[in-house]
């Protein structure tokens, strides 16, 4: 909060957001705390771009909940990621995403960390799927190893049922077989 102190090119004044297809309304947010907190409003509002006098600015291919736990998160520096382990690992991988497009490494961070910890039977194959699209190479290993050492459990939490993506497919049936070619001893 100090660097909005004192910094006469900061934009003053408050700024609505349009989010989503809807264009549901977040309201009232500081212009200047955005510039601090994001590098991308930093940018966007501060260097005369037509959004720094706006009183609107457009959101799309988001929805409102995790677009408003970002802004609640610039505003206060505390993550909701809501309720139940489902809901908290879709939350993550949006919040992550967006702290990637706005610019928000700390964010980016701390969303990592929650997928991490949250991978368990029923988000392994989501997860896993998600990491595959995203190129979180980390993200990718973690699931992977846990879908070979909780195998039974994944199964029947139904993650097997969750799978979508081929490419996944085939490399949980490679990993599969590598791992009867070791209990094989070949």
């Amino acid at each position: 909060m100090k660097k909005t102190r004192g910094d006469p090119t900061l934009p003053t004044g408050l700024v609505t957001f349009l989010v989503g297809d809807d264009e549901e309304r977040i309201e009232h947010v500081s212009k200047n705390l955005l510039c601090v907190r994001s590098e991308y409003y930093g940018k966007m509002l501060g260097i005369g771009m037509k959004e720094r006098d706006a009183a609107e600015i457009t959101v799309p291919k988001t929805d409102l909940a995790s677009f408003t736990a970002f802004i609640d998160y610039l505003c206060t520096d505390q993550l909701d990621l809501g309720e139940g382990e489902g809901e908290q690992a879709r939350r993550a991988l949006v919040l992550r995403e967006l702290a990637q497009m706005y610019q928000v490494p700390r964010l980016e961070l701390l969303c990592a960390q929650a997928l991490q910890e949250s991978v368990g039977p029923a988000s392994a194959v989501p997860l896993l799927e998600a990491a595959h699209t995203t190129g979180d190479g980390r993200l990718l290993a973690q699931c992977r190893r846990y879908v070979a050492d909780h195998a039974a459990e994944v199964r029947a939490s139904g993650g097997v049922e969750q799978l979508r993506d081929l490419g996944v497919a085939k490399g949980l049936l490679g990993d599969a077989l590598d791992q009867v070619a070791e209990l094989k001893g070949t």
